[in-house]
């Protein structure tokens, strides 16, 4: 998935906010690396040379928890010479967070506070893992 994308390219999802450059790419080879149980299950997909969409389903242990997530997401794609240069991915924040985090996703989930705290965690994350590749956030080497 990390090939897919233009060198400018950018994404979004509920947890990994307006990504750019290496990031998207690098957030994949991340959860990819991380998931020894990851399936992805295309549902649906429609697309030309300029957009496209997907309807996928996701099956994986969340690490930091143990807990098994079923994720239904919604893509949407911007295509430009033949990669994709904008990417935003739609689900169910709550419905995430109760599977991932169990209790406290289930009462907190629909939260702010919760919400921002998963963002952070995920941002941190994907710069620790980046620094670890060689790269900033910015996408330029270290």
């Amino acid at each position: 998935m990390a090939a897919c994308y233009t060198p400018d390219a950018s994404f979004s999802d509920p947890v990994f906010r307006d990504l750019k450059g290496d990031e998207p790419g690098a957030m994949w080879r991340m959860l990819t690396g991380r998931a020894d149980d990851l399936t992805v299950e295309l549902a649906e997909h429609d697309a030309d040379d300029e957009t496209g969409t997907a309807h996928c389903l996701a099956s994986y242990t969340f690490t930091q928890t143990g807990r098994h997530v079923d994720n239904d997401v919604r893509a949407s794609f911007r295509f430009r010479d033949g990669l994709i240069a904008e990417h935003r991915d739609e689900f169910g924040f709550h419905r995430w967070a109760r599977q991932a985090l169990g209790p406290t996703g289930l009462l907190l989930g629909w939260a702010t506070p919760l919400q921002g705290s998963v963002r952070d965690r995920a941002r941190k994350g994907l710069d620790e893992f980046m620094a670890g590749e060689g790269k900033d956030s910015s996408g330029a080497r270290a």
